[in-house]
Order: structure tokens, then sequence, then C-alpha cells
């Protein structure tokens, strides 16, 4: 004898069929929307949470809406036709000559070797390079937005295009254009070798160019961002408007046993 088995009827068969395709999707929105969100950053960016600075002495300009309308700022002053020619020609040569000087000091006190590696930051036009390898330094490039071979590449002082440890030395007389000083600031000790040796060239008593992105005061904020690195020596200058030089050397690992 049979049994009868109970069947759905086609019509109740596809409605459940169709809900089941239906709710898939709407089971899975669900299971991401209750997700935690996470803070999207622009690719361009390499900071963009704003950062005070206790002491008061290192004040960002205010005027930039983003990253970029702050690089489009940057390039308008270095790719000007009639900078690039001062620079290239009735500045050439001085700029060498005076740069050359700091250097040779540098080397005088064991601080820049003619065996270092030597990074030149925001170098535009390479002056600093030349005169690194004029005095013997033959390692050395320059980074900058706009590259001006063979001197300087291609490169953004807030993300620095090297490995970390590549340096032994690294100057540079643009932190004022520097938007994120600490960024700034750990690039350089990102790259920096191990008991390596950065020269900043800053402005403490006179305000920048109209291009600058901050204002610095003292010395007290770069000593406060430099937290792997010990301060060298401090000494007035005059390096083009520059009126400070303040030297650090990158922190040597303790090995413990």
């Amino acid at each position: 004898m049979k049994i009868a088995t109970q069947t759905k009827p086609p019509i109740l068969r596809k409605c459940f069929l169709l809900f089941l395709l239906l709710s898939v999707p709407l089971f899975l929105l669900l299971l991401l929307s209750l997700q935690p969100k996470r803070q999207q950053r622009t690719t361009t960016d390499p900071t963009p949470e704003k950062l005070s600075y206790g002491s008061g002495d290192l004040k960002i300009r205010p005027g930039y809406d983003s990253y970029e309308s702050y690089i489009q700022r940057q390039l308008k002053k270095t790719l000007n036709p009639k900078l690039r020619e001062v620079w290239t020609t009735r500045d050439w040569d001085r700029k060498i000559q005076v740069f050359a000087l700091f250097f040779e000091d540098l080397k005088r006190k064991r601080l820049l070797l003619n065996e270092s590696k030597a990074l030149c930051i925001g170098a535009r036009v390479g002056q600093e390079v030349e005169a690194l390898r004029r005095i013997g330094v033959s390692d050395s490039v320059g980074i900058d937005l706009v590259p001006s071979p063979p001197l300087v590449i291609r490169g953004d002082f807030h993300n620095q295009p090297f490995d970390n440890e590549t340096f032994d030395f690294e100057f540079s007389n643009v932190f004022d254009h520097a938007l994120y000083p600490h960024r700034f600031v750990a690039e350089i000790e990102r790259t920096l070798k191990p008991g390596g040796v950065c020269v900043l060239h800053v402005a403490l008593s006179r305000r920048s160019d109209k291009y600058s992105a901050n204002d610095l005061y003292s010395v007290k904020p770069l000593v406060e961002m430099f937290k792997g690195s010990e301060v060298v020596r401090i000494r007035k200058v005059d390096g083009f408007g520059l009126d400070t030089e303040v030297v650090f050397r990158k922190n040597i690992p303790i090995l413990r046993s």
C-alpha cells in the first residue's frame, strides 16, 4: 500500500525560492552595516588630522582646504620660470659656494664625511647637492616635488621615497614649507641610519616667504618632534634668510644581552 506524500504547490515553492534569493543579499547588507566604520584617508594626504603644538612656538598657517591645494601652492613657486632661471644662473655659483662653506664646517666637526650617503630635502634645482659633491661627498642626492636631473629626483618630504635607514646625513632649509612638520621630522628619522646626522636651517627671528606653510619661533618644537635623536649643536647662521642651524644625531639603539 503506497503512502501519499504531501508536496508543496508549485506557486508556493517558487515563492519560497524567491524569498531565499532576496533574503541572502539583505542578510549580507545587514552584516556589513553592523561592522565598525573605518576612518577613510585620502592617498594624497599623508596626515589629515590637525595637530596643535603646545609650546605655541610653531604655528601652521591657515588657508589650505586640502593637501592637494597645499601641493599646488608649493608647485606655483617651484615651477615659476623666472625663479628657476635665477636659481640656475645668477644664484647658482653663489649658493653653491655658501652651502660648501656650511658643509665644510660640518666636515671639520666630523658630522659629515666624504663617505656619507647624503640627502638634501627640498633641493629645488640642486645647489646643495652640487656643493656636497664638490667638497667630496659624492654619494649625494636631492628630492623635490619637481625633479631636476641629475641632482634632484621627485619626492614629497612628507613621504620620502626611500627605505628605512638609508642615509648617513640629511640637510634641509625648507622646514617652513612643511604643512605637517611632525611628518617631515618623522620621515627624516625613518630614513636616517642610527648615528646619522640631520642639519636644519630655519628662520626664528624673521618670518619666511609667502609660500611657507608654518612659522617657527624657537627650536623647542623641533627638539620635541625629534623623538629618536639628540641635539648636537645650535648656532646662528646667515643662510639666505634663515638664521639658525640646528643639528641632530639619531640615537643608536642599545643592545641588551
